[in-house]
């Protein structure tokens, strides 16, 4: 059964820090691409990154570019997502994803293809 764990959300203020966690099993994490996604109150689910299995390439929303990375430690079976310089537009709920195969698609299209998703953690960027 495949299970997917976020942690590490919380209140942070702008300029901060934080790093998710997600906690991957029920599959070999390093066979496939996984990703993140987020979901701000009364918008749509929006692809955040993306980091791939084949090559360890990852992809960014543009907004978090320069300050967010995605990282992978196949054998913990974890992915994580450092984010540095949060902004309040950052306040959303998070979601890991897992996706078909080793390759990212288009980070606008994440949400849509993902294979698998966590239950979320809140991450609230508020002074």
């Amino acid at each position: 059964q495949v299970r997917l764990v976020e942690s590490g959300g919380g209140l942070v203020q702008p300029g901060g820090s934080l790093r998710l966690s997600c906690a991957a099993s029920g599959f070999t994490l390093a066979e496939y691409a996984m990703g993140w996604f987020r979901q701000a109150p009364g918008k749509e689910r929006e692809g955040v990154s993306c980091i791939s299995s084949s090559d360890g390439m990852a992809y960014y929303l543009d907004s978090v570019k320069g300050r967010f990375t995605i990282s992978r430690d196949n054998p913990k079976n974890t992915v994580y997502l450092q984010m540095n310089s949060m902004k309040s537009e950052d306040t959303a709920i998070y979601y890991c994803a897992s996706l078909d195969g080793a390759v990212c698609p288009p980070i606008s299209l994440l949400p849509m293809l993902s294979d698998y998703s966590g239950q979320g953690t809140q991450v609230t960027v508020s002074s």
